[in-house]
């Protein structure tokens, strides 16, 4: 089945962008009420853009408020969340967290299950994790059906990928997936495009999924007076990530593409996406969006506008 709902845009952008962004209002610069957040969501869902809209980002702790609000959904438009859960500071406190984490998964699953759907558990990583963590982090979650992204500081991003496809390769259950930290709301929390390709290219050379967060609701790298930084942008990143997988680019390469700061060098058509000299079918990107998955926007309305205002919708 196509991940793609019919829509004005170039096939090859609405598979490189379907269910590509987690709406996250709750979080900064909007940070919204949990009300408005998820009235807006449910706006979106009903929208003709709705294509592009991932799951709304929730922390585990605001599941019982969230109850208040299930009725804005239905059965036809169900609530589709990322659950987050929260930063701890070492491996104790964190396994201790991912069992709070799944309970609450289980329970508000079952309380709401006509109209809720969780499909994602996000989590960041203690310092320092190690394969044993992973093995005990394994049996926490048990058979619990969600796609699971761990986040780890982005200068320890190629080790903790390592263990994760390490991991991945001796289990049967679904594969760890990787959460890459891609900006915040102050210079200091974006990462530099070589720390961004590193972990882009391990993630494609070892087969480990990724999706991001922060600082990537505008499609093109641009600097930004707000946080007073070039900030990354999601066809950087995202277009970086498929292209580093389907033609095997090193870190350099891809370093080049997440720092095009030139929207004539992208190129969408019916068949192909193209970058500079650079292409991927419609059709392999679709493949290999499997591994490059989502990304974390506090916004809904400004990637869309900005898109328009390109006339790529």
């Amino acid at each position: 089945m196509s991940m793609v709902a019919g829509t004005e845009a170039a096939l090859s952008l609405r598979v490189l962008l379907a269910h590509s962004i987690d709406y996250a209002g709750l979080f900064p610069p909007t940070t919204l009420t949990l009300e408005t957040a998820l009235k807006n969501h449910a706006t979106y869902l009903r929208s003709s853009d709705a294509w592009m809209l991932s799951t709304f980002v929730l922390p585990i702790g605001k599941f019982a408020d969230a109850a208040w609000f299930i009725s804005e959904f239905d059965q036809n438009c169900p609530l589709r969340i990322s659950a987050l859960g929260a930063k701890t500071t070492n491996t104790i406190d964190f396994l201790e967290e991912l069992k709070t984490a799944v309970r609450g998964i289980r329970e508000f699953s079952g309380e709401c299950k006509n109209f809720v759907l969780i499909d994602q558990l996000e989590i960041p990583l203690p310092p320092g994790v190690e394969r044993e963590t992973l093995a005990k982090m394994r049996e926490v979650i048990g058979d619990l059906r969600v796609r699971t992204f761990w986040e780890a500081l982005t200068e320890d991003a190629e080790r903790t990928i390592s263990l994760l496809a390490e991991h991945n390769s001796r289990t049967n259950g679904q594969p760890f997936s990787f959460k890459l930290r891609t900006g915040g709301v102050t210079p200091d929390a974006f990462p530099s495009s070589m720390q961004i390709a590193k972990a882009l290219v391990a993630g494609a050379r070892q087969g480990v999924a990724m999706k991001f967060t922060a600082g990537l609701h505008h499609p093109i790298r641009m600097f930004r007076d707000e946080v007073n930084a070039k900030m990354q942008r999601f066809l950087n990143v995202l277009g970086a990530g498929l292209l580093a997988i389907e033609h095997g680019w090193d870190e350099r390469q891809t370093c080049i593409m997440l720092e095009d700061e030139n929207a004539n060098s992208f190129h969408f058509d019916e068949t192909v996406f193209g970058w500079r000299d650079w292409k991927i079918s419609s059709d392999k990107i679709e493949k290999h969006r499997r591994f490059i998955t989502s990304f974390g926007s506090c916004s809904f309305d400004e990637p869309r506008q900005d898109l328009r205002a390109l006339k790529l919708l």
